[in-house]
């Protein structure tokens, strides 16, 4: 298992999650910004254990993430 953890409340809606892991993120229509699929919220951080075969594009979303909240851990 993997561990994802996003802080919302820094996300500035850029979409870059969902375009790498749209099985993953999605956008929120009501604020714009980034939802983690399948997360529970612990005082603003998101977090997600998903299986290793959503590894490689979470990374990626990671990376691309322009304010650096994205936190992928094995």
């Amino acid at each position: 298992m993997i561990t994802i953890t996003l802080q919302r409340d820094k996300c500035i809606g850029c979409n870059y999650c969902r375009e790498h892991a749209p099985q993953r993120w999605t956008m929120s229509k009501k604020d714009g910004k980034a939802m983690l699929l399948g997360s529970r919220d612990r005082k603003g951080f998101h977090t997600a254990k998903v299986h290793e075969d959503e590894l490689e594009a979470n990374l990626n979303a990671a990376k691309a993430c322009p304010v650096k909240i994205i936190k992928v851990t094995e």
